[in-house]
C-alpha cells in the first residue's frame, strides 16, 4: 500500500518565522490538502543544543510512533540526536529532511562545528532516507557525511506569487535584506559595506526575528549606531506574510551578506518580485540565483558595496537585473511541485 501516512516531528513552534520552518508549514499543509494524515510533533525547543532531558524526551515522542509510520525529523534537530537515531532506525522509518548542515552555522568554534559535525554524520548513517532543499546541499551530504547518492532526493522549496516591485521615485534607493538575526547572514558584512555607501541617498530595511540569537541582535544595532547610519537603517523583527510582501513590493534591490545559505527562499521570493539582487555565493546561492542577480564572494564588504553602487548608479545595470529576475521567476517552482515531489519520496519508501 502506498504511504499516506508520516510523522512530521521538528523542534519548537512550527509557525516560527524563518525560511525552514516556512517550508515544513508548506509541505505539512500541502501534503494534507493532498489527502494525506501528517502528525506534527514539536520534540521541544533548545535545539541544536539540546540539554540530556530534552534529548531523552524527544526520543521517547518519536519512539511512540507507529512503527509503520515513516517519521520525517527536521535537521535542525536531526543533527544532533545520532543516539536516539540509532535506537529509533531499528524499529522505525527515518527521513532526514536537511536544509543545511548544521556544521556550517557562522560563528561556531572548531571543536563545536567538529562535533555537529561527527553527530550529523552518525545521524544521517542510520535513516532510510534523506532529503535535501538543494542540489548544493546534497553534494555536500554526499562529499562530507557519507550519504549515499541513491538516498538522497533533492526537493527545492516552492513559491508563492508575488506582485512586482515598484521602483522608487523619490531619489531615494531602497534596499531590503530578509533573514533572521544569527552570525550567519552578514549583518557585520553587510553593514560595512553601507559604510561605503554615505555618499548616495539610500534607506535599508532588515526584516529578521532577533531572538534567535540576541547577541547579534543587539551588535547589529549597535554597528548601525558607531557607523552612524541609524537614519538609514531600520530593523522590523518578523513581519506578517502580508506585511513582508508589501516589503519586497516597495524596494528597489534585495541584498545579502549570508556566509552560508542551503538554498535562499527570501532570495527566490525577491527574484518573484522581479527584484534586482545582491548576494554573495555562500553555500548554495550561487546556484539559486543564477543569472538574477551581483554575486560576491561572501565576507567581501568592499564587493558587495561595488556591487550595490554599480545597481544604485546605474540604471541600465538596474534594468539588466530586473529582467534577469523577471526571466529566472518564470522557472521558479510552485509549492504545489515541491509537495508533489516531497510526496513522491515519501510514498517511495513503501
Amino acid at each position: 500500500m502506498v504511504t499516506r501516512h508520516l510523522t512530521f516531528a521538528l523542534p519548537g513552534d512550527l509557525a516560527t518565522p524563518t525560511g525552514g520552518y516556512a517550508y515544513d508549514r508548506h509541505i505539512v499543509e500541502g501534503l494534507r490538502n493532498r489527502g494525506w494524515q501528517v502528525d506534527v510533533i514539536n520534540i521541544g525547543d533548545g535545539f541544536p543544543r539540546p540539554d540530556a532531558v530534552q534529548l531523552t524526551k524527544a526520543e521517547e515522542m518519536l519512539a511512540g510512533v507507529s512503527a509503520d509510520i515513516p517519521i520525517v525529523i527536521d535537521g535542525l534537530a536531526f543533527g544532533v540526536m545520532d543516539k536516539a537515531a540509532a535506537l529509533l532506525a531499528q524499529t522505525h522509518t527515518l527521513v532526514a529532511l536537511i536544509h543545511h548542515p548544521l556544521a556550517l552555522e557562522t560563528g561556531l568554534a572548531p571543536d563545536q562545528a567538529e562535533k555537529l559535525r561527527d553527530s550529523e554524520r552518525a545521524a544521517l548513517g542510520r535513516v532510510r532516507y534523506t532529503i535535501a532543499t538543494s542540489a548544493s546541499t546534497a553534494d555536500l551530504l554526499i562529499a562530507d557525511y557519507g550519504v549515499p547518492r541513491e538516498t538522497i532526493t533533492v526537493v527545492v522549496p516552492g513559491n508563492d506569487p508575488m506582485p512586482l516591485s515598484i521602483p522608487s521615485a523619490d531619489g531615494i534607493f531602497r534596499m531590503l535584506t530578509v533573514g533572521s538575526l544569527v552570525p550567519r547572514k552578514g549583518y557585520d558584512v553587510l553593514i560595512e559595506a553601507l559604510k561605503k555607501l554615505a555618499d548616495l541617498p539610500w534607506q535599508l530595511t532588515i526584516v529578521g526575528d532577533p531572538a534567535r540569537s540576541p547577541e547579534t541582535a543587539s551588535a547589529l544595532i549597535r554597528s548601525v549606531q558607531l557607523a552612524g547610519l541609524a537614519e538609514n537603517v531600520s530593523l522590523t523583527g518578523a513581519l506578517s506574510d502580508d506585511a513582508l510582501v508589501a516589503e519586497y513590493a516597495h524596494s528597489d534591490v534585495f541584498v545579502t551578506a549570508s556566509h552560508f545559505e542551503g538554498y535562499g527562499m527570501a532570495v527566490t521570493a525577491a527574484i518573484a518580485s522581479g527584484l534586482p539582487v545582491v548576494a554573495t555565493t555562500g553555500g548554495a546561492l550561487a546556484q539559486t540565483i543564477g543569472k538574477a542577480g551581483l554575486l560576491v564572494a561572501p565576507n567581501d564588504a568592499e564587493a558587495l558595496a561595488a556591487g550595490l553602487r554599480s545597481i544604485m548608479t546605474d540604471a541600465h545595470v538596474r534594468a539588466r537585473l530586473r529582467n534577469a529576475s523577471l526571466a529566472a521567476a518564470k522557472e521558479l517552482p510552485a509549492w504545489s511541485d515541491t509537495v508533489a515531489r516531497f510526496a513522491a519520496a515519501i510514498e517511495g519508501l513503501a
